[in-house]
This record gives C-alpha cells, structure tokens and sequence, in this order.
C-alpha cells in the first residue's frame, strides 16, 4: 500500500527493496511494458477475499491513506496479519 493507492498482490511478502520497487512499477501505467524479472514473483490480483490475504507493505508515500485503506488494515491487524511499514 502506498498513501491512497493500494495493490492487492500474489506472492511471497517481498523485502523492503522489492515492495518499493513493485509499487514504483504499478504506479505508473505503462502500456506494453513487461515486468522486470526480479519482480515476475509477483502479479496485481484483481479480485481477492479478505480473509484470503496473508501480509500487507506500506510503503512511504506523499498521499494519506484512505478511509478504505485503513479499515482495509485496521480488519488485516484484527486476523494477527503483520503489517510492515517500510
């Protein structure tokens, strides 16, 4: 998650470098743009359960987290899901 922009993702938890650069890549529509093999690991998942994700990464941002960001979080944080902030 960065600021008001958020990416359900399907992969293993990525380190801090990785996140940061993932949300980098997605960030910015690219059209016709390959990903990068060494974020390949990783895919933007269109449609999730809840219940189904297993980590969250903020990473740092210029914009503040929306409402439904947050209660995104606040119930991840209720299941004992870690959430790092890098």
């Amino acid at each position: 998650m960065s600021g008001d922009n958020h990416f359900i993702v399907n992969g293993p938890p990525p380190d801090q470098a990785t996140a940061l650069a993932l949300a980098r890549h997605w960030s910015i529509i690219q059209i016709g743009q390959t990903t990068p093999p060494h974020l390949q690991s990783w895919s933007i998942v269109t449609r999730a359960f809840r219940e189904d994700l297993a980590w969250a990464v903020i990473v740092p941002a210029d914009a503040e987290v929306t409402p439904a960001v947050a209660q995104l979080l606040k119930e991840l944080l209720e299941r004992g899901i870690t959430i790092r902030e890098d």
